[in-house]
């Protein structure tokens, strides 16, 4: 039932795509100085070595992060490169940063964080990472569960990251249900969505259950490095923005197509980025 570990995918191109959004998503909320509240309903490890058994075996992290590193890279990219840098002091790249330590270079004193993580190698991993961390709180529970609990934040402010695994039949189901019953908990909070382009048919229906919710402002961001397939394997990722920051679409432009052509796999490679539901 938990088998997936993002150990063997850490730092591919949606990695880089999903961080990307994220650190953008993050840096917009401190424009004002009021605290705000990052929750994490499937928070992984927390850190990866790209030199780690799992990692070496796929090496996905070549055709992804490896990519940038060391490049001239797009204004948009630089507070995600910032907080993969902060990881490898040396200059090389060994370690990269799961969503929660991707969150935690980029938040202030004022600001917090709730993870959540029920995979059982990975959990204590992620506990030990922010051993003695006063503004995270680290939870052994299913991720919607916690979420229903915890909203809306006393903050007022911030942004649920939901990044399942996608492993089992029911998740898109019980991602729109989280999402719903988050949103009606919680209007004016952000919630980004990472999913991953196996099955065109699968975002499709995604899309459109999204869309059956009645919530407005849903924004598609996704990046494809290879051309649709009916054969086994992920293409490209995408981020679906709830309540976006009014910059993002503006940002994703600029970054989009430099992404496309340096992560690019064929000639086939592409991105998208419109609304699914508009204001």
């Amino acid at each position: 039932m938990l088998s997936y570990r993002h150990s063997f995918h850490a730092g591919n191109h949606a990695d880089v795509l999903k961080h990307a959004v994220q650190a953008l998503i993050l840096e917009s909320l401190k424009r004002k100085d009021k605290p705000f509240v990052a929750h994490d309903t499937h928070s992984g490890a927390g850190r990866y070595d790209l030199t780690s058994e799992h990692a070496e075996k796929t090496g996905e992290y070549v055709d992804g992060v490896a990519r940038l590193w060391g490049e001239d890279c797009p204004e948009e990219l630089h507070p995600y490169l910032k907080a993969v840098k902060a990881l490898n002091p040396s200059g090389n790249l060994r370690y990269y940063p799961g969503s929660p330590l991707l969150t935690r270079a980029l938040i202030r004193e004022q600001d917090r964080m709730v993870l959540t993580e029920l995979h059982p190698t990975d959990f204590p991993r992620l506990k030990q990472e922010f051993a003695r961390d006063r503004q995270v709180k680290v939870y052994q529970e299913d991720g919607y569960a916690r979420l229903k609990a915890s909203l809306p934040p006393k903050e007022r402010r911030g942004v649920v990251l939901i990044d399942p695994p996608y492993e089992l039949r029911g998740e898109y189901k019980d991602l729109v249900k989280g999402v719903k019953e988050g949103v009606q908990r919680w209007a004016t909070g952000t919630y980004a969505i990472w999913y991953p382009v196996v099955s065109r048919q699968e975002i499709n229906r995604l899309e459109r259950a999204l869309e059956s919710t009645g919530i407005r402002k849903i924004l598609q961001i996704e990046l494809n490095v290879t051309e649709d397939t009916r054969e086994h394997g992920m293409t490209g990722s995408g981020m679906i923005v709830i309540n976006p920051p009014w910059t993002l679409e503006q940002q994703m432009q600029k970054a989009l197509p430099w992404l496309r052509d340096k992560l690019a796999q064929d000639e086939m490679a592409n991105f998208r980025l419109r609304w699914i539901v508009p204001e």
